[in-house]
């Protein structure tokens, strides 16, 4: 009877190591045109992540939940479009206003989208090269608040943005959304700051 108990219980704790080995640590990059942010995804893939040439053991530089950090595999890359508005611009010497015609906004938003797809597919390619899985987030809104809203719904267990090194006046004025992310994002926030002796991410080199 003390054996089936024994062997009961080992079979659980097996079970239970075999899913903490199995649970992926969740990761979320921000991406946008800045070279800021791409500086902090190649940060990312290099501090992070364990590609399928990196050797067994390798673990993140950042501590990460027990057992999760040889499975960090994939990144979740979140790009955010600004609000779309019918906006109302003024004409003429007397400040008459007009709206913006139906084909005119038709265009800014497919401009808009072309955009954020040349984004990502950028994005996706240095992801590629370092050999690592990621998917891509398309959102339209405040940056601010949809990143911190993707994070909580799709339950990540670190964001990762790229700072773009305001100096302290305009930052005062315009805050930042590495800022606000650090503040109110419902998980832990990297921010990657570039480097000490330029103040400006590196330029790329290579394809794009």
């Amino acid at each position: 009877m003390e054996t089936k108990v024994a062997e009961q219980a080992m079979e659980e704790h097996g079970n239970k190591d075999e899913q903490q080995r199995e649970k992926k640590m969740r990761v979320m990059v921000a991406i946008d045109e800045s070279e800021w942010s791409f500086y902090a995804l190649k940060w990312a893939l290099d501090h992070l992540f364990v590609g399928p040439n990196d050797k067994a053991g390798v673990a993140a530089t950042l501590e990460a939940p027990a057992g999760s950090q040889e499975n960090v595999s994939m990144a979740t890359l979140v790009h955010v479009m600004p609000p779309f508005y019918n906006y109302v611009l003024p004409a003429g010497p007397g400040g008459a206003a007009y709206y913006v015609t139906p084909a005119l906004l038709e265009s800014v938003r497919k401009a808009q989208e072309d955009g954020a797809a040349d984004v990502l597919s950028r994005a996706l390619e240095i992801c590629k090269d370092k050999m690592i899985k990621a998917e891509t987030v398309i959102l339209r809104g405040d940056p601010k608040d949809m990143i911190c809203e993707a994070t909580e719904q799709r339950h990540v267990d670190l964001l990762v943005v790229g700072s773009r090194g305001l100096g302290m006046v305009k930052r005062a004025f315009l805050g930042s959304v590495s800022d606000y992310c650090a503040h109110h994002a419902k998980c832990p926030v990297v921010i990657v700051k570039p480097p000490k002796e330029s103040g400006k991410p590196p330029k790329e080199t290579g394809k794009k």
